[in-house]
């Protein structure tokens, strides 16, 4: 692909390192945003700039956030003792979006995936251990996608908890073996966390 500008060259490759996004679609990207009045243009850049420097992770669930404690770990009417553990924002987002969930979570920030070099010491797993060691949890709910890597992870973290006394479920197969979670529709997931079946049920008929 020939360029006539080197700047615009420069902000084609940059736009095509995004996942999904290939040097045409980078390119029709940025000529779209040369249309547009540069005042557009640099709100978009600073709101970049700023999300990149000033973004945090919540100090309880793990959870993108603009301060220290998420609101969802901070809101008192939520219950606290059941912890829904997912991979990552986008799981929170999908499921807050079926209005069926009034627990917290646990952003794991992955799944255990040895071909692609992730083991457990790179999730947020530690801290969900210590969690249920300190008493105050009630119940995990597993609800990582229905993938080879997201079943290796349920049964990693079980298998760490196991010896505690609490309940621990996965969220019924409504969704599709091999789905992300994000791709659900909510009722189909809102259905799949009200009707969750016990966890040891999903390995002990294999």
């Amino acid at each position: 692909m020939e360029f006539s500008s080197k700047l615009l060259e420069k902000a084609v490759n940059e736009m095509s390192q995004l996942p999904g996004i290939g040097k045409r679609t980078a390119l029709r990207l940025v000529l779209h945003l040369l249309k547009q009045p540069k005042e557009q243009t640099l709100f978009l850049s600073e709101a970049l700039t700023t999300m990149r420097k000033e973004v945090k992770f919540c100090d309880s669930c793990h959870n993108i956030s603009d301060v220290e404690i998420c609101e969802i770990c901070s809101n008192s009417n939520r219950n606290h003792q059941i912890i829904c553990v997912v991979e990552d924002i986008r799981d929170v987002m999908a499921i807050e979006n079926t209005g069926q969930f009034r627990g917290i979570y646990h952003v794991l920030g992955g799944k255990i995936s040895p071909i692609d070099g992730v083991g457990p010491s790179q999730l947020n797993i530690i801290s969900l251990v210590d969690k249920v060691r300190a008493g105050s949890i009630s119940e995990i709910i597993f609800a990582l996608s229905s993938t080879m890597e997201g079943d290796t992870t349920n049964f990693y973290i079980y298998k760490q908890i196991q010896d505690y006394a609490i309940i621990t479920s996965t969220i019924a197969r409504g969704i599709s073996v091999g789905d992300e979670l994000e791709y659900a529709d909510e009722i189909t997931l809102g259905r799949s966390i009200l009707h969750r079946v016990p966890f040891e049920n999903t390995f002990k008929s294999n």
